[in-house]
């Protein structure tokens, strides 16, 4: 990776541990709330429906607000388990006051910040919700690692549209030659930096997607081969 000065990384699944945050919330509400439902087993449903809902919702095809209520609903409706639309409101804000609060990071993300802060310009870029993306950098301690933080709200579209690498870009004072973005999404981080003309790297903790030309790695001290 030659000429390169700027690094964006995206936050949820690539640097901040969304599953594991997530079970964090939701055993804080359901040990309230719903004692009976299993945290970890709601979190195995929830956790796939929630990644097609987000899908949908880059694309334009789900908005903010049938987002929080439909990964909800439809995770409930494969358990079976009977819930009124009024809990289900209610379980989304909770969820998303509570979410922001547990500071749980993938191994190696503050060793690799550690590492590349010294030799590059380090910056956010997420699709993630203007409200808590914030307390959650504040709260895992790593928002001081980076220059810009750009979000779809600030930029008004969400990865992988061509104008938030742009929006990004802009606000970090740099140009596509010399940046890469990392990201868990092959079609929001890295498809959409490479369409717009930056470099991109995979991030796929479970080793599962290998994409003929993309770079890909499956845990962040990796990076350091690479950067």
């Amino acid at each position: 990776m030659k000429h390169i000065t700027d690094i964006f990384f995206d936050l949820d699944h690539t640097l901040w541990d969304f599953d594991a945050n997530s079970i964090l919330a939701f055993d804080k509400i359901f040990k309230k709330q719903h004692p009976t439902i299993d945290t970890k087993s709601f979190v195995a449903i929830y956790a796939p429906i929630n990644q097609a809902c987000w899908k949908l919702y880059q694309v334009d095809k789900m908005t903010h607000q049938e987002l929080r209520y439909e990964r909800l609903k439809q995770s409930f409706d494969a358990m079976n388990y009977a819930i009124s639309d009024e809990e289900i409101d209610n379980i989304s804000e909770d969820y998303i006051e509570f979410l922001p609060d547990n500071n749980q990071l993938f191994d190696g993300a503050i060793e690799v910040l550690e590492y590349l802060q010294p030799k590059y310009n380090l910056h956010i870029i997420t699709n993630g919700f203007a409200e808590v993306q914030g307390r959650k950098l504040k709260n895992s301690g790593i928002g001081n690692y980076f220059k810009t933080i750009t979000n779809s709200e600030m930029a008004g579209v969400k990865k992988p549209h061509k104008n938030i690498f742009e929006f990004a870009l802009s606000l970090a004072e740099t140009d596509k030659q010399n940046s890469i973005m990392i990201g868990d999404c092959i079609d929001a981080d890295v498809r959409g930096a490479i369409d717009f003309g930056m470099q991109a790297i995979l991030f796929d903790e479970k080793g599962i997607n290998t994409v003929e030309g993309i770079t890909t790695i499956t845990h962040l001290l990796e990076l350091k081969k690479h950067l």
